[in-house]
Formats: C-alpha cells, structure tokens, sequence
C-alpha cells in the first residue's frame, strides 16, 4: 500500500513510529511535514531525526503551500491519506485535490473535548471535510469524545494515533535501579517554557516542596521558550536547555519523578515517554494522556489544574515515598507498553487493511518492524 502521511511537525515520537512502519512488508511510505517548531516554533528538533524515512520537510514558520501538497499527492499516487486534523487549509483540501479521488483518508486528531461553540458546531462548520474522512484516529477517551461530538460514529473511529520508542525507553528502569546511589532523587520537567505549560505554578510548587521537606530534590528542566529566565532564576533548578531526543535517555536516567503542571496540554507525549522510561508521574489534571498512563499511588499523583499547593503536595507525596519509586516506576512502565512504536504500527496497519481491497491487504506482525 501506498501511504501518505500530511502531519504538521516533526518530532522523536513521530520519528520513532514511522520508522517503524517503513519496516513493514508492503508498506510504501513518505511523510510531508513542517521541518520543526509547529505553531509555536519553540521546538528545535533536527531534521536528522529523519533519516531513513521518506519524506518533504517544508519550513516551520509560514502557511502550507497547497500546491505543494498537491505535487506530492501526485506523485506519491497514495492508496492511504493520513492528515492531521482540521486546523492546516492546504490538509483540508486534500479530499478535494487531484489524485486523491480514490484515496482512502485517515484524519488524525488528538484535541480533547473542552464543550466550546468551534467543537460542538464543527461537525456542521467542517462538514464538507469531514464527509470525506474514512476513519478517524484519536489519543484517548477525551478525544473520543469530540469525535463523536464531531459527527463520527463509534465503527470508525480507532484510539492509539501516537505512540513512542519503547523499545529504547524501557530498559531505563533496570539501568536507572542499579545504579550505585540508589533510585535517582531528582524531580525532571521537559517540554516548553510556555504559558499554557504553567511553568509559573511548577516553580512555585516548587518552591513550596523546598520549605517543606528537610532535603529537598533538585528539579532539572530541559526546554526553551518565552520563560527561560524564570526558570533560571528559580533556587534548586537546573537549565538544560532544549534537548534532542538522542540525549533524552541520560537526562530520564538521571531523574526520579517526571513532573507536568500544565494547564492546557491536550495528549502531552512526555508523559508517555516518561512513563515508558519507568518514572512515576505528578501532573495536572488538564494533561489529557495522564487519563490512560496516571493512576493514584500505583504511578502517579494528580494535582489541581494551576494550583501550586496542590502541585507541592505531588512532590512531597514522591519525595515521602522514595522506597516506592522503583516500584511505581514499573507501574508507568506497563501502562506505557501499549504505546509502542510496534504497537502502533499494529493499529495503524489493521486499519490500512480494513480501508483497502483483501487482495493488496498486508500482512499484520508486531514482531516484523522490530
């Protein structure tokens, strides 16, 4: 089968994941995407991350040329059309472009239900689009939600749009448990410094656990953005500054407790990632992946949505249960298996079968893109 895959940005997940799939039998894959950044240009990922896939990278700032996407589509002669979302004009006129007449599309979507008048009217603002979509790939259940809202029903829609590098990430947790000094104490936070990441209430819960505990953990941030300086300003807080994912390894071994206070943060794969790397998790309630990957005490703590008390609470909770980390640990670890590159390339090809004719069908082996 020919597939083509129209995301928005690159990134080491998503690198990860198609890789993966361009391993599988019968698979012909290229991926047009935006080279790094997405909307907010906050994000430097090398474009090295895909080598050995297929694939455009336009530039990460400006709108998508639909002519482009039109060249590609034409010479790609895709069987398969994976867009992401509704949000890029250029996606959505895919149905609608020449070649793409007798492509079978996928939309993928990881926005939750938040109940605005954009999601609860979209199924008639997006309608002519949305008519044109052969199955929909969603996170989890609150983005199931806005599919339905949306207008799709149940028999098209499939959970599981993202996934991470298991394989690499989960060995850490047996690295990280032998190491000489015991279990890591040190709290991680990755991802951009960024309003709607609440570094403003991480800092401060920060610094609440610090007055709280005789012997507090230091806290390590790996990102970039408009708040840098607060967090280089912070007592206890190292900058690392934004990272690659070929070094993301040594900074999760380094860590004991990963630790998210968002307060808009959709499907936040950091919490995957963190989670297949056997840390415990403390998140706000607004992370939309911590429905699938957080459970009290098993894994992880929740905290209120831009709360600092509440967030300081997580971490004193963590810091008071050392002994349990390595176990909690492995509680995130099993939760992310689901989330695999080769569990991905599960989903992802049982739906490309179930789109195409049973003879160019290919064969489903979650061993075959190991």
């Amino acid at each position: 089968m020919k597939v083509l895959i129209c995301w928005s940005h690159i990134s080491g997940y998503m690198a990860a994941c198609w890789r993966a799939l361009i391993q599988h039998a019968s698979v012909d894959l290229f991926v047009l995407a935006r080279a790094s950044g997405g909307q907010t240009a906050q994000t430097s990922f090398q474009s090295g991350i895909m080598q050995g896939i297929p694939c455009e990278l336009l530039p990460s700032d400006g709108a998508i040329d639909h002519k482009v996407v039109q060249r590609i589509i034409e010479q790609q002669k895709p069987d398969i059309i994976v867009i992401n979302g509704w949000h890029t004009p250029a996606y959505v006129r895919i149905p609608t472009m020449k070649g793409a007449e007798n492509a079978r599309m996928i939309m993928a979507m990881d926005t939750p239900y938040l109940g605005t008048f954009r999601q609860n009217y979209g199924r008639y603002i997006m309608k002519r689009y949305f008519s044109k979509i052969d199955r929909v790939f969603v996170t989890g259940e609150r983005c199931w939600m806005l599919a339905k809202i949306l207008g799709f029903p149940e028999r098209i829609i499939r959970r599981g749009v993202y996934g991470v590098d298991f394989q690499m990430l989960s060995t850490l947790h047996a690295v990280r448990s032998a190491r000489p000094g015991g279990w890591p104490k040190r709290f991680l936070y990755t991802g951009r410094y960024a309003e709607e990441k609440a570094l403003d209430v991480l800092l401060e819960g920060y610094s609440i656990y610090r007055r709280s505990v005789p012997d507090p953990w230091p806290l390590t941030c790996c990102g970039q953005g408009p708040l840098q300086n607060l967090v280089r300003a912070q007592e206890g807080v190292e900058d690392r500054g934004f990272v690659q994912p070929k070094d993301l390894r040594d900074v999760l071994l380094e860590a004991g407790v990963f630790v998210l206070a968002s307060r808009f943060d959709p499907w936040p794969l950091v919490i995957v990632e963190s989670c297949a790397a056997g840390l415990p998790i403390v998140c706000s309630e607004a992370c939309g992946s911590r429905v699938e990957l957080v459970r009290s005490s098993y894994n992880g703590f929740t905290c209120e949505t831009g709360n600092a008390e509440s967030l300081a609470e997580g971490l004193v909770y963590m810091h008071e249960r050392y002994d349990r980390l390595p176990a909690m640990g492995l509680g995130s670890r099993a939760l992310a298996e689901p989330y695999s590159q080769l569990m991905w390339v599960d989903r992802w090809v049982t739906c490309f079968n179930e789109l195409t004719p049973r003879t160019s069908r290919t064969p489903v082996s979650t061993g075959a893109s190991a």
